[in-house]
């Protein structure tokens, strides 16, 4: 019900781009442009800078951005709320998840989430951390779950569980016998490295800085996008690279690959993001509750003694 003008502007203001913004909403990027106009000719202001190829929130524009934020809030709250009131309680869930947690943590959870509410629908969207995040604030999804830091000011988090990353090689690969690994040994080795938008990557180049490792020291021998496409290179032997242990457990009972802790550990919390807002669903509701409650129950051990 909310004057669709605040939404393509909240978009572009969250985005902070009207190309993103066109691609989000399935607009032109004139017809987005358009419509900034008409709203700033509307309010006679201007909402936004622009800058070296940028954009910016005027004074104005972040005032208006502020009341857009609760605007839209409220339309999405009435409309629920009135479809409650008729019995008409939506039953699609949107999901979002970047691809460690899609392949490793999240399959078996869904399968219980059918069985304890069969009325919920639920679509899994994949994609990397940042992107899953931008998406959650801008309320395209209704949760959301990634395994990088969270500095996202317009979302809620809240702690699934811990995640140990170790440097993942196959059985015949030099570092093989290692009890654990510094940082400094990692160097000598070829390196199979995710994409560079990789939740994944970015926390474990954070880790090789603070051990005063420079990432593009690393030596390189391959990019690859996802974590399943990683261990069947590593199986090759071609390189090592640093994964989830949780993703590699099957293929280390199978012999097929080896996880090997790093010195210091290297562990990130693994989160579930929402957007902000006062009122949400009931099965929206019903699925947060449900999804602490297990991913409690279900926390990880860590566990000090290396799988072979």
């Amino acid at each position: 019900m909310a004057d669709h003008r605040l939404q393509v502007f909240h978009t572009v203001a969250t985005h902070k781009s009207f190309t993103k913004a066109a691609n989000v909403l399935s607009l032109t990027q004139p017809s987005v442009t358009y419509q900034v106009l008409q709203l700033e000719s509307d309010l006679n202001t201007r909402l936004f800078d622009r800058n070296n190829g940028g954009i910016s929130l005027t004074k104005q524009g972040a005032l208006v951005f502020d009341y857009a934020e609760r605007i839209l809030c409220l339309s999405s709250e009435l409309d629920n709320r009135i479809s409650e009131l008729r019995g008409e309680i939506s039953n699609s869930l949107v999901i979002g998840a970047s691809m460690t947690m899609a392949e490793f943590f999240l399959p078996r959870f869904l399968v219980e989430v059918k069985v304890a509410f069969s009325y919920i629908r639920p679509r899994l969207v994949v994609a990397d951390s940042e992107s899953i995040r931008s998406l959650v604030a801008n309320r395209e999804l209704d949760v959301g779950f990634v395994e990088s830091p969270l500095d996202q000011p317009d979302s809620d988090a809240i702690t699934c569980c811990d995640d140990e990353l170790m440097v993942i090689c196959s059985p015949n690969f030099p570092l093989a016998n290692a009890m654990e690994i510094e940082p400094s040994q990692l160097l000598d080795h070829p390196y199979v490295a995710r994409e560079a938008s990789s939740g994944t990557r970015k926390f474990t180049n954070t880790y090789l800085r603070k051990s005063g490792i420079n990432p593009k020291d690393l030596n390189v021998v391959m990019e690859v996008g996802s974590p399943g496409s990683l261990k069947d290179v590593l199986e090759t032997g071609l390189g090592y690279s640093i994964a989830s242990h949780a993703s590699v457990v099957m293929e280390q009972h199978l012999g097929k690959l080896i996880a090997i802790p790093l010195k210091p550990r290297l562990s990130r919390t693994l989160s579930m993001v929402l957007p902000t807002m006062k009122y949400r669903p009931l099965h929206v509701v019903a699925f947060i509750d449900f999804a602490k409650k297990r991913f409690s129950e279900c926390h990880p051990r860590r566990d000090n003694i290396r799988s072979r």
